[in-house]
């Protein structure tokens, strides 16, 4: 290989080394340990083979001497330390995200029943505003896996907010009506999954450059996004009474560009762009369909998304339908304040104890845990016991099912080249988009016709036998065995 001389300090060309050539997800330390390193003056294939000229200057050791932890991709020889900072920008964006969405999510149904004082045409917009979404997402994997993570984080946050920016400004030069808010909030709500997607695929590239364990990050970025969107509707509430609903747009716009420019000082490298000059570009058919190729071709991570996408189409209704209308029959709005808060509450403890639960245990043994605590919580709930009952069981259920997408997360970046993750991420997340509002539909107007006490057993056995079926499987097993290409 021939390189300009002093052109750069390092080049990720991994050499194929038996024992770990084969591996797929994101480069590590060990493939780092046996790169081609291309120095100012000379080309290096073994790092022993380094003269004691050739020293950090963070460390002081030279490069016979840098420990297997220092060797992370990315990091140069001149420049092999941690930082911390990628991470902090990196999750501060998540939160702020979070909130900014959940605002948003409170707004936009305001105003259209101020502006037309209909709640079929709220729910018009809810549900028109995710179709373009369903169609977006999958485009929206490739462009992060081409044209890199950071760019496309960027772009969505800066459009997310020029699109929540243009709320309160057609309101004032023309004036709002349904028309308007419909266009706008189907904008809004196609450029948000870009944001999201390309923030969880930038989870490796922070935890590599701070040197933090990636389950524990994932526990982490999960926590804070749900954080987000618990405390995001609160905020968009306190917005509506204070400023109303329209000019409230401000304030989520502002939080978008916070968050843009938080992923923009990130200081990392690409895990994904580096994959793929490894890999060789794919373009064309292929490369669009290549995220759902590496999906369906993945049995164990296959067999778990569509398990999670069932589980989610059941258990997504009881904090959107089920819990609501039983609730407002009862004329108890603070009680359904209390279980929401119950459940919001698990979900983060929930995340934010994978990490420590991944030291401890297999991926099979929390999955395995998860499920059965989630249909423990869920089958007596389902009687709906008194509030204070509900209220510890809805913590259960939060608590069992929170590590499960930081678990997926985990999986994806273990088991899928890195330059595959933005598209396998984005198919999942269509999955999501789609399964869940229709069970939630059907569960609306199950509930609608027969009341919530006889619908939400109906969903528990449900999802009891979807759990069944899911842990019986022996795909769900092969989470732990690593896979070769």
């Amino acid at each position: 290989m021939v390189v300009a001389r002093g052109n750069i300090a390092y080049s990720a060309v991994t050499q194929p080394v038996p024992e770990s050539f084969s591996q797929r997800g994101t480069p590590g330390v060990k493939d780092a340990v046996h790169s081609t390193f291309v120095f100012p003056k000379e080309t290096r294939v073994d790092p022993s083979a380094c003269s004691d000229q050739c020293r950090s200057k963070e460390t002081g050791r030279s490069w016979s001497e840098v420990r297997p932890s220092d060797l992370l991709m990315g990091v140069t020889l001149s420049s092999v330390h941690n930082s911390r900072t990628p991470v902090v920008l990196l999750q501060m964006a998540n939160l702020v995200s979070g909130v900014g969405n959940g605002a948003v999510m409170i707004i936009i149904p305001w105003l259209v029943l101020e502006k037309t004082e209909s709640a079929a045409a709220a729910g018009l917009v809810a549900a028109l505003s995710t179709i373009p979404a369903i169609i977006v997402v999958p485009a929206v994997g490739v462009a992060i896996d081409r044209v890199g993570r950071k760019p496309i984080s960027v772009l969505s946050d800066i459009a997310s907010a020029v699109s929540v920016f243009a709320f309160p400004v057609v309101g004032w030069l023309v004036g709002l009506d349904l028309a308007w808010i419909l266009v706008l909030a189907i904008v809004g709500a196609s450029l948000d999954p870009a944001g999201y997607t390309a923030r969880k695929s930038l989870i490796v590239d922070a935890a590599r450059a701070g040197g933090i364990r990636l389950e524990a990050l994932n526990g982490v970025h999960e926590a804070l996004f749900a954080v987000g969107w618990t405390v995001g509707p609160l905020v968009g509430a306190g917005l509506i009474a204070t400023m109303g609903a329209e000019q409230a747009m401000w304030i989520p716009g502002g939080l978008f560009v916070i968050a843009a420019a938080c992923i923009w000082a990130m200081r990392v490298g690409d895990a994904g762009q580096e994959s793929r000059i490894l890999a060789g570009s794919d373009t064309g058919a292929v490369g669009l369909t290549r995220g759902l190729v590496a999906l369906w071709s993945d049995k164990a991570l296959r067999t778990l998304t569509i398990a999670l996408m069932v589980l989610a189409g059941v258990y997504l209704p009881t904090e959107s339908v089920i819990l609501p209308v039983y609730f407002e029959s009862l004329g108890q709005p603070k009680g359904l304040g209390l279980v929401i808060a119950g459940l919001a509450g698990g979900t983060v403890l929930g995340a934010l104890s994978y990490g420590w639960l991944s030291k401890r245990w297999t991926h099979f043994q929390i999955i395995r845990a998860a499920l059965i605590g989630t249909a423990i919580s869920v089958i007596p709930m389902s009687f709906l016991p008194p509030l204070p009952l509900l209220v510890v069981f809805g913590l259960v259920l939060g608590l069992s099912w929170g590590p499960m997408e930081p678990l997926l997360n985990t999986l994806v970046q273990a088991r899928i080249p890195a330059h595959e993750q933005g598209r396998v991420f984005s198919i999942q997340l269509t999955a999501f988009y789609v399964f869940p509002p229709m069970v939630m539909l059907a569960t609306g107007a199950a509930s609608e016709q027969w009341g919530v006490r006889p619908v939400y057993p109906v969903l528990a056995a449900v999802l009891v036998v979807t759990l069944m079926v899911t842990l019986s499987l022996s795909a769900i097993r092969d989470v732990d065995r690593p896979i070769e290409n």
